[in-house]
């Protein structure tokens, strides 16, 4: 099975009463910069500050009654495990976290916030796995995977949906990319919406698998990543990849200088919070190593959660 676009158009319907529908920013001296029409997609002001609460909406509000009331359980240390947190919170059922005991701690007060049952474990992915997996066991509750997941893709595809609705005529769309989430689900949306649309990732340099499991035609997976957008560390997913592979045209990687400075520039001329995973995005417009000049191109900004004690340019 994989996701079609009528289980977008049924996400979005699904999500509607929770989720923000989030505003669609322009700024003239970006254009400039970019020498192309930018349309700004601000999923860093949806709820949880990140478009990661769209996909765990939809596979919250997807369960049955009698998988609901056992409730969801994830491993994350990042957005989704806030995310699942606060959909679990707004269905009324219990939302079982596994995070790692070196996790920021403005993570854990968040997840915790939103009434996320947190188990610590040891920082290594196998300890994660291995809790979560009790977990699951001992509660019953479902598994909802940050990205490898049909209701999650489906998801996190409305952001695009929502984006061509208000600038139909769209050259380009681009997003960042990790585990593929928001990637895979926006190529879906995009090009079963529109026809001849390009869509394009943004990655790190330090962080590249996606770009070379792309070039090899295989899942390469990331192996100790070292960048500053902390959102796109994880390889890509056994979901995620095949439709990558047929629906993204490119992944074009970005300079750690080079998110740095579009995330600055964004901060300061657009007056819009956003992350450093998110400026990976905008890094493909600003360093210019693909030719989009004159073109009308849609950038999904990912999220604005920052530690503002670690702004990159200070």
């Amino acid at each position: 099975m994989t996701v079609t676009l009528s289980d977008i158009q049924q996400a979005a319907g699904r999500i509607e009463p929770y989720a923000h529908r989030t505003p669609i920013m322009t700024n003239k001296s970006l254009n400039e910069q970019a020498e192309a029409q930018v349309f700004l997609k601000c999923e860093n002001l949806q709820k949880v500050g990140a478009f990661k609460f769209r996909g765990a909406t939809n596979a919250v509000f997807s369960l049955s009654d009698e998988e609901a009331k056992r409730g969801v359980c994830a491993h994350s240390s990042g957005n989704h495990a806030q995310a699942l947190a606060l959909a679990a919170k707004l269905r009324g059922i219990p939302a079982y976290i596994v995070m790692p005991g070196n996790a920021p701690q403005v993570k854990k007060d968040a997840v915790a916030g939103y009434g996320g049952q947190i188990t610590f474990c040891e920082p290594t992915l196998e300890a994660r796995e291995n809790m979560l997996d009790s977990i699951r066991i001992d509660t019953g509750a479902s598994v909802v995977h940050p990205y490898n997941d049909e209701r999650v893709i489906a998801g996190q595809g409305t952001a695009a949906l929502e984006l061509l609705a208000e600038v139909p005529d769209l050259d380009v769309i681009i997003t960042p990319v990790g585990g593929g989430g928001l990637l895979s689900g926006t190529s879906i949306a995009a090009t079963e919406t529109k026809k001849g649309i390009r869509v394009i990732a943004g990655e790190p340099e330090m962080a590249d698998d996606a770009f070379r499991s792309m070039q090899a035609g295989a899942i390469i997976p990331s192996v100790n990543p070292k960048t500053i957008a902390d959102g796109l560390l994880t390889s890509l997913g056994t979901l995620t990849f095949p439709i990558i592979q047929k629906r993204v045209e490119q992944i074009v990687t970005v300079s750690e200088q080079g998110i740095i400075d579009a995330m600055k520039f964004v901060w300061e001329r657009a007056k819009i919070v956003i992350e450093p995973s998110a400026a990976v995005a905008v890094g493909v417009l600003w360093e210019k190593k693909i030719d989009l000049r004159g073109l009308k191109v849609g950038v999904v900004l990912s999220g604005g959660n920052v530690d503002f004690g670690k702004l990159p340019w200070l």
